[in-house]
């Protein structure tokens, strides 16, 4: 009888024991009638009905009054704003504030920031679940040995073409869009269309560096940039910039104003080269300066590949922020890793993606995308193109480096500033040679390595 009652005693002490451990290491430190508040920056539209704050909306009216947890959105603004409020902050400087719980940034900042004072998700997130994630993504994420930039959503670079007057300039010529597969065919198209055009330029770049940077890698170039700065040193670097700058130089190509979307709506040019996600300011129409309209037909092609890779398959550049938290104390890290889960979770990680002209980063999102209901038809030829571009591309991260995004504006503002005084030369008989040579000092006077 004794030896019955100590089994039963050791019973009780087990579960009891059990239940204290569980207590300590579940959600214990949440509580829905003492909630814990998370302050967030992000950079997914300024206006209070953008797509995040109808997330962050959601997760507080459902998962959050569950467990316990209140998002508060306190900053909407651009990578580079948040960016320098987010070192600002850290340095301390007058009227910086706290740093946010939770923000968005590029992984050049999170490592200024200091990883070690940032959360480190694989705490949160096995390996498991990290495996249903696109690597390149996940990988992108990890500074300095901690995994601290979740990804959320990427975007890609794309080629958009007005198809009414692609189609009009291919009925002219015989050139179609196969020809835009490689850059040796994509230079040759916008050399002939500003023949058959009477002089118009083909293309608007928003990135023409960025576009640089991919085609040399691809070319196998290697160790080709480091702290933001290029080697100039590098004549697979002088070959890939010399293309671009002949077809800039005999007025083939130009660096847009701001964003090729808009010149592209004007019918200044036919094609354009930027963001996935500049999907969101297209119109369906082309209205040109004399006021004659006349549709879109806007077709989507993933950049053209280099000739000559070296790289085992294109490369396609990915781009875009990613989740950090401030490493503070368990219960913080707790709610923020569930908003997380809940804000990557593959089926509302396609819903946000698709509505803002980003890519998902699960590869069940992606999976889905065949199975997306677009109701915009240029939304559905868009993430086509970047189906193609997941299933033959490697994707690759763009540098992120503090300073680089600065001085690629600063040689852009420069290049707007020449591009039509350098086409006008070449027409009144000036070398395109020495004309490409002064763009090419200037390329390494803004990006290049300083000597020594």
């Amino acid at each position: 009888m004794k030896r019955h009652s100590l089994q039963i005693f050791y019973l009780i002490f087990l579960l009891l024991a059990s239940q204290i451990l569980s207590s300590c290491s579940g959600n214990s430190g949440l509580n829905p009638s003492d909630p814990v508040t998370l302050t967030f920056w992000h950079v997914y539209g300024e206006q209070v009905d953008s797509p995040m704050n109808l997330l962050v909306q959601e997760f507080n009216e459902t998962v959050g009054k569950k467990k316990g947890i209140i998002i508060n959105v306190t900053r909407m603004s651009n990578a580079s704003d948040i960016g320098e409020q987010l070192l600002a902050a850290r340095s301390g400087e007058p009227g910086a504030g706290d740093l946010p719980d939770l923000f968005l940034c590029y992984p050049g900042t999170a490592s200024l920031l200091g990883p070690e004072t940032l959360t480190d998700w694989s705490e949160y997130f096995p390996i498991d679940e990290l495996d249903s994630f696109v690597d390149a993504f996940v990988e992108e994420g990890k500074v300095q040995g901690r995994f601290c930039v979740f990804p959320l959503c990427k975007s890609t670079r794309l080629l958009y073409v007005n198809g009414t007057e692609f189609d009009r300039f291919s009925a002219g010529t015989g050139v179609n869009g196969d020809a835009l597969r490689t850059w040796d065919g994509f230079f040759d198209t916008a050399k002939r269309y500003r023949e058959w055009s009477g002089g118009r330029p083909f293309c608007a770049f928003d990135y023409l560096v960025q576009n640089v940077d991919l085609c040399a890698r691809e070319r196998g170039e290697t160790g080709l940039i480091e702290n933001g700065s290029y080697d100039c040193a590098s004549s697979v670097l002088r070959d890939t910039w010399k293309q671009f700058a002949d077809a800039l130089v005999h007025g083939d190509i130009i660096v847009s104003d701001l964003y090729a979307n808009t010149q592209m709506m004007t019918g200044e040019v036919p094609a354009g080269a930027g963001s996935s996600a500049a999907i969101l300011y297209f119109n369906d129409t082309v209205t040109r300066p004399d006021n004659t309209r006349e549709p879109m037909n806007l077709r989507v092609f993933p950049l053209p590949a280099s000739d000559t890779p070296e790289s085992a398959a294109p490369l396609a550049p990915q781009t875009g922020c990613g989740v950090c938290a401030l490493k503070t104390d368990r219960v913080r890290g707790e709610a923020a890793s569930i908003f997380l889960h809940w804000l990557t979770n593959s089926e509302r990680n396609l819903e946000f993606a698709a509505k803002t002209g980003y890519i998902p980063v699960t590869d069940k999102a992606f999976d889905a995308i065949d199975r997306y209901h677009f109701q915009d038809t240029s939304y559905r030829t868009v993430y086509d193109a970047i189906l193609t571009v997941k299933k033959s591309s490697r994707f690759v991260p763009l540098p992120s480096e503090s300073g680089y995004i600065e001085k690629t504006n600063q040689l852009y503002d420069i290049l707007r500033s020449e591009q039509s005084s350098l086409t006008a030369s070449y027409l009144a008989g000036a070398d395109p040679d020495a004309l490409e040579s002064e763009t090419w000092e200037q390329f390494c006077s803004c990006l290049g390595r300083p000597e020594g």
